[in-house]
């Protein structure tokens, strides 16, 4: 089936007349659109993040969540491109082995799966936390070793979810993103009208000077607010590892992609608006930089826009961290599988469900592993918890960045053809990729200081020791792994290299 000659199964077309399994056209470009928008948790992202964007770049905030977006949306053309020519589930593990061979693709594979371990404890932590402060039982919230257990709960729940199909998880999706945007609609507008008819003593009028790039007065704290926003609009591409799920999927899965990006810049941007005319600048009270406020801003904001209904809020943050609980699952288990279809994992990676037509086994150890890192780091210290999640921004830049890259490097021969595979293949994935190794650099030089996050490892910060240890222990496993006869295929370039056509389904 693999080799350096065109498999028997493959037509003169390129196209394979059996894929690897999945459930083909189960989703359009509505329900990619859905779940990519699930897998950021707009509503906890932003809630999370606005205070120490303002804190850093003051009144420019939108501007920050502007340019954050600009090379989000230049990876997406990389996406987009790649995906029309190699519509893989593997996406960057495929992407970068056939533009870079086998040991980038890999690790490209390997950040994949970094990225949504660390981020499935953070979302997981929230909706255990959230689900018991909508029973109104603060002191089981407060309880971290039950709120650790039922975040637990939550991701094997929600494996279950993706493991017996992925339009059931579609349809709950859809639900949970009515409750999820409806909360943040309801919250922009209340806030907007409360900045307008004094429901706030700190409320600012709205200046055009917000939007303003040349007002930014420090460009070290800038940078420091454009990488908070930056990976906060992680979580797209989730769209494109269900590609072979999809229907059309060489052009669905990139156009969900880019209106998921559209769609949160102009959430984080209008509702970041409303909030700073709401609640102001100032370090008391409702102030975006009061210390109090800053881990989580609508909660501080929540009984003064919501008043008795309150809990409709926190019902919407339980919502966003358990939608992208179940989300995040999906793209490293469709990942790994595509990883052991071409010899880059043990085989019983590339398992396929015979009814649920859902990567089985994958999704059940991404569950189990995701569970194991976040009791395990819940037991060690919080603090570390904490420092884990802030370095998950390494692996992120890492493999959009590769994937990016690789655009470039697998349609050089191509580029100057015409004025679009110059700029959408080319120029612009080449623009996004130098950004996004920047953000990689510059957030790992940040995370060496001592001061940087919550914890001190080996005398340096914990976050980059966790962060660039994580995808240093990719190596070790990839390294692993190529000792085993039954990889030879894959690190030869036999099994996966620019010319062998990818087993994809046929359209």
């Amino acid at each position: 089936m693999f080799g350096s000659t065109k498999p028997t199964n493959i037509t003169d077309t390129g196209h394979i007349h059996v894929g690897k399994g999945l459930n083909n056209n189960a989703l359009g470009v509505v329900g990619s659109t859905v779940i990519g928008l699930a897998s950021t948790a707009p509503l906890y992202s932003l809630a999370a993040t606005l205070g120490w964007v303002i804190l850093a770049v003051g009144e420019q905030a939108p501007v920050a969540f502007l340019a954050a977006a600009i090379p989000m949306i230049f990876a997406a053309f990389a996406y987009q491109e790649l995906n029309r020519e190699m519509p893989d589930c593997g996406t960057t593990f495929v992407w970068g082995a056939k533009a870079f061979g086998p040991i980038v693709g890999w690790i490209g594979g390997w950040a994949v799966a970094v990225s949504a371990i660390m981020v499935l404890a953070n979302v997981a932590e929230i909706a255990g936390l959230y689900f018991w402060y909508l029973l109104g039982n603060d002191d089981i919230a407060n309880n971290r070793p039950l709120v650790v257990i039922t975040g637990c709960i939550f991701i094997a729940l929600m494996t279950g979810v993706s493991a017996i199909g992925v339009q059931i998880g579609e349809r709950l999706q859809m639900v949970m993103m009515v409750i999820q945007y409806v909360a943040l609609a309801l919250f922009g507008i209340l806030a907007f009208i409360g900045a307008l008819n004094g429901g706030s003593p700190s409320a600012v009028a709205f200046d055009p000077e917000w939007f303003n790039p040349a007002a930014v007065t420090s460009w070290s704290g800038f940078i420091e607010a454009v990488l908070l926003c930056l990976f906060i609009y992680w979580g797209w591409d989730t769209c494109l590892a269900l590609n072979e799920e999809t229907r059309n999927p060489r052009r669905t899965p990139g156009q969900a992609a880019l209106a998921t990006i559209v769609i949160l810049i102009v959430t984080y941007v209008g509702i970041s608006v409303a909030v700073m005319m709401f609640a102001g600048f100032g370090d008391t009270g409702f102030g975006l930089t009061n210390e109090a406020n800053l881990d989580d801003v609508f909660t501080v904001l929540r009984d003064a826009l919501f008043g008795p209904w309150g809990w409709f809020l926190i019902l919407a943050m339980l919502v966003s961290g358990a939608s992208s609980t179940q989300t995040t699952i999906l793209p490293t288990a469709r990942g790994t599988l595509s990883m052991a279809v071409y010899g880059a994992l043990p085989a019983r990676f590339a398992k396929v469900h015979p009814r649920f037509k859902t990567p089985a086994f994958s999704t059940t150890v991404m569950g189990i592993a995701a569970i194991a890192y976040y009791a395990l780091m819940s037991v060690i210290s919080e603090n570390v918890l904490a420092d884990s999640l802030t370095s998950m921004g390494l692996a992120v830049a890492l493999y959009y960045s590769i994937t990016a890259f690789a655009c470039v490097w697998y349609f050089r021969k191509t580029l100057f053809d015409n004025a679009r595979n110059f700029f959408m293949r080319g120029l612009l994935p080449l623009l996004g990729g130098i950004m996004l190794a920047y953000a990689f650099v510059q957030s790992a030089i940040d995370m060496i200081d001592v001061d940087y996050g919550y914890t001190v490892l080996l005398g340096i910060g914990g976050a980059f020791v966790i962060g660039v240890g994580a995808l240093a222990f990719g190596f070790v496993l990839m390294g692993a792994w190529a000792l085993n006869p039954r990889s030879r295929g894959f690190f030869s370039g036999e099994r996966l290299n620019k010319d062998t056509p990818v087993l994809v389904p046929e359209e």
